[in-house]
C-alpha cells in the first residue's frame, strides 16, 4: 500500500491570499497606503497651519487604501465588504474632492492625494477603485470561494 500523496504532482501550496491581477492591485493598494500615509505624516507634523484640510484628506485616503488592501487579502465574505466599503469611500472621496479642488482651487491650498482626481499620482486615485470594484464583481460573478 502506498503512502498518501507518494507518487503524485504535489499541489501548489496557497496561502489563500490573492493572486493574479488580484495580488497586483493589492499591491498597489498597499503602496498607495503608505505613500499617502507618508506623505500626510510629513504635512500634519510640519505644514498642519498651512493646509489642515488637504493635509487631513490624504491622512483619510491613506486609512482607506490600508482599510481596501486589508480587506482584499482577507478575502471571504468579510474581507470583500470591507473592501468593497472602503473602496466606495475612496471613489466618492475621489469625486467630491476631484471635483472641488477643480471647481475652487482656493480651497485647497495644497494638494490631497484625490485633488484634481488624483493627477499628482498620474490619476491611478481615480482609476485605483474602479478596478477594484471590477475586481470584487469578477471575483463575486465566478463564484470565489468564501474563506469566512
Amino acid at each position: 500500500m502506498r503512502e498518501r500523496g507518494l507518487g503524485r504532482p504535489a499541489e501548489p501550496v496557497s496561502s489563500g491570499g490573492p493572486a493574479g491581477p488580484a495580488r497586483v492591485l493589492v499591491l498597489v493598494y498597499g503602496i498607495f497606503a503608505l505613500a499617502a500615509g507618508a506623505r500626510a505624516g510629513v504635512q500634519l507634523a510640519t505644514r498642519f497651519e498651512e493646509a489642515p484640510v488637504a493635509y487631513l484628506l490624504s491622512a483619510v485616503a491613506a486609512v482607506v487604501y490600508a482599510v481596501a488592501t486589508a480587506g482584499l487579502v482577507r478575502g471571504g465574505r468579510t474581507g470583500r465588504r470591507t473592501a468593497l466599503a472602503a473602496i466606495v469611500v475612496e471613489l466618492v472621496g475621489v469625486l467630491v474632492v476631484g471635483t472641488l479642488s477643480v471647481a475652487d482651487p482656493a480651497a485647497f491650498p495644497d494638494e490631497t492625494v484625490w485633488s484634481a482626481y488624483g493627477r499628482g499620482y498620474g490619476y491611478i486615485p481615480l482609476v485605483l477603485p474602479v478596478l477594484g470594484l471590477v475586481l470584487l464583481a469578477r471575483t463575486r460573478r465566478n463564484g470565489a470561494p468564501a474563506r469566512d
